[in-house]
């Protein structure tokens, strides 16, 4: 049997990274203050991480789920060159109010739903009572429910000082 790791589930724009707004092209990628240290922390305490992150530009057509996966690429290729990486992307490339007929409809991946929580957890060996999810928004809160983990509402500033004063007493784990 496979052990089971902790995970923690990251929101992508407005917490790992500054949200422009339908953020996809690697020249707009700007990290959020701490956010890289904060990756780097959970690998180094053997977390899983990943990223869930709703994609409706792609049902709306402003980008494509090719642009969607080169950006995370990019975002993974500049958290190695520091030391971080996260394990697994998961995005979500529906919206009712899309343009694209392919993506325009209801799906159980849609934050707040649950869906790339479960799917990552089918793929991953995650153990779930120890899990987490760092989000902006409180769809990002009510998947984190749903999923029966516990979320963490980062609103802004430093993500790094936020999860040492908000979630490492949760899951004790000491920062020097």
């Amino acid at each position: 049997m496979i052990d089971k790791k902790p995970a923690v589930f990251f929101d992508r724009d407005g917490v790992l990274n500054v949200d422009h707004g339908y953020t996809f092209r690697k020249q707009d990628l700007e990290w959020m203050a701490g956010a890289v240290q904060t990756i780097r922390f959970f690998n180094e305490n053997n977390y899983q991480v990943f990223v869930i992150t709703n994609q409706s530009g792609i049902a709306r057509g402003y980008y494509t789920e090719d642009d969607v996966m080169l950006f995370h690429e990019f975002m993974n290729n500049e958290l190695h060159k520091k030391g971080a990486h996260i394990d697994a992307f998961y995005y979500c490339p529906h919206h009712l109010d899309g343009t694209v007929p392919k993506y325009q409809k209801a799906c159980t991946c849609r934050k707040p739903a649950p869906g790339m929580i479960r799917r990552a957890c089918q793929v991953w060996s995650v153990d779930i009572e120890n899990s987490f999810v760092i989000g902006d928004r409180s769809s990002d809160m009510e998947a984190a429910e749903s999923a029966g983990m516990r979320g963490f509402l980062f609103e802004s500033g430093n993500l790094y000082e936020f999860i040492k004063e908000r979630v490492v007493p949760w899951i004790n784990i000491k920062i020097f």
